[in-house]
């Protein structure tokens, strides 16, 4: 756990202690997950102001709090580090605490698979030391400082993962974070609402680059678009992965089941590892985070065993059996990159009597979102789907495209919610079926799941399987 005194808090934030604190513990910004002992932050947002929490929080056990200069302190609140602003105060502690962590950072970012790869790395190097990352998917400018203090001097490793959606927002986590090694993930049109182009996304994203030190890593894939720009970006040593093109780590073509993974490494030497799940997601995001243990001089056996044990989060690619039909939740978000390879996964699953597709709409795309729900549209259309289900306005536009393209009328079904959604499939999904569900996080996709199995009323003996994880 990290400790820090109330002297480095007050030098790193510039902020001057009301009341004699002791050492905290941590650093929290939400009372319901707040920690004994640790700092709480009080931050002001859209809909909450954290400094009506603050009695609370010291009612829970904070050995102190952080609030603006300007704040007026009720009765109950125990010592107090007054400062000018609050995020900005947080991010220059994450920064003091930052220079004294002697373990390797590593950032990931890119448009699509960035928690996953994330996760995979923090646990294939736990074989080789303590590693902290970013806890879900806190990636902002207030996530990755709350994320960067879990990390002590005593952790081997820290994973973070930096996200984006409005230009000049990588930069400033960069500089905070300042890496030793970093991932690109694959780079595409997302949150492009705010970008003039697929380009400028990429610029972005290579800001993370643009902080490595000359002595330091960058993992690009190698037969992804935008590499040349990536490398040229980069200013030290660049490892390379590839599924198409030969690289320092490269994915060989098997006939076997799609968890198998076969990889060449640059010496010639091939290794196997079997994947949790053999989406080709998955199969991309993997070969990135084995590069990175290898360079880390973890051996292939045990990257395998890690492998094995890995467990995605929730809605990536989860696969849940119930009485025979096969659902399959990616709707924690959608983009036209994530939506396509979703697609071409679940076309090529296995044991599949019949492939419905319950889809919902891609969100931030502002100028772009017409074409991109078209085009997408048009791909299903020359697929072989047992039936189109579509939620909301966006999921609409889908459908509509789809319909202009020749798909037949009596296997589209646009619905204004995911109950009419759920409605439709109880009364043509039969054991044997499997559904894929995807959408952006605002179109929360997976409420059909849940309608549908609301409407459904097993016996007990029926539900004793239901929910869990397909085998």
């Amino acid at each position: 756990m990290t400790i820090i005194s109330p002297d480095d808090l007050s030098a790193w934030s510039g902020g001057v202690w009301s009341g004699v604190p002791r050492p905290v513990r941590g650093v929290n910004h939400d009372t319901r997950k707040l920690r004994p002992d640790c700092l709480y932050v009080a931050l002001r947002g859209a809909i909450y102001d954290g400094h009506d929490f603050v009695v609370q929080a010291f009612q829970k056990g904070a050995a102190a709090a952080m609030v603006e200069a300007s704040w007026r302190a009720p009765e109950g609140c125990g010592p107090l580090l007054r400062v000018a602003d609050t995020r900005h105060a947080l991010q220059a502690i994450a920064a003091g605490h930052r220079r004294r962590l002697r373990g390797r950072i590593i950032g990931v970012t890119g448009s699509v698979g960035k928690t996953t790869v994330k996760d995979l790395i923090a646990t294939l190097l736990e074989s080789a030391g303590a590693v902290v990352c970013t806890r879900g998917n806190w990636n902002n400018d207030i996530g990755l400082p709350l994320s960067l203090l879990e990390m002590t001097p005593e952790h081997a490793f820290g994973v973070f993962e930096l996200g984006m959606n409005h230009p000049g927002e990588i930069a400033p986590l960069a500089a905070l974070l300042r890496p030793d090694w970093v991932v690109m993930t694959r780079i595409g049109p997302v949150h492009i609402e705010f970008f003039p182009s697929e380009q400028a996304i990429a610029e972005e994203k290579a800001e993370l680059l643009r902080a490595l030190s000359p002595d330091g890593m960058a993992v690009l894939a190698v037969d992804e678009p935008w590499f040349d720009l990536l490398c040229a970006r980069t200013p030290c040593r660049i490892v390379t992965v590839g599924r198409t093109a030969p690289a320092d780590y490269t994915v060989l073509p098997t006939s076997q089941s799609p968890a198998r993974l076969l990889v060449r490494e640059r010496d010639g030497r091939i290794a196997e590892y079997r994947l949790p799940q053999g989406s080709d997601p998955m199969r991309v995001n993997a070969l990135r985070a084995i590069a990175v243990a290898r360079e880390a001089r973890i051996a292939p056996e045990k990257i395998a065993d890690a492998l094995i044990r890995f467990c995605p989060a929730p809605m990536r690619w989860e696969e849940i059996r119930i009485r025979g039909v096969l659902w399959i939740n990616d709707a924690y978000n959608a983009n036209p990159l994530s939506m396509r390879a979703a697609l071409q996964t679940f076309e090529k699953m296995p044991g599949v009597r019949r492939r419905w597709l319950v889809l919902g709409g891609m969100c931030e795309l502002g100028i772009h979102e017409d074409a991109e729900h078209k085009s997408l549209g048009w791909d299903i259309a020359a697929g072989d789907w047992a039936g189109l289900v579509t939620v909301g306005t966006l999921g609409a536009k889908i459908a509509e495209a789809a319909a202009a393209a020749g798909w037949p009328s009596d296997r589209l079904t646009p619905c204004a919610d995911a109950r009419t959604a759920a409605d439709v499939l109880r009364r043509h999904l039969v054991a044997g079926d499997a559904v894929l569900l995807k959408g952006s996080r605002s179109e929360r996709i997976e409420e059909v799941l849940s309608e549908w199995r609301r409407m459904e009323t097993p016996t007990a003996s029926e539900s004793e399987g239901d929910g869990a994880r397909a085998e």
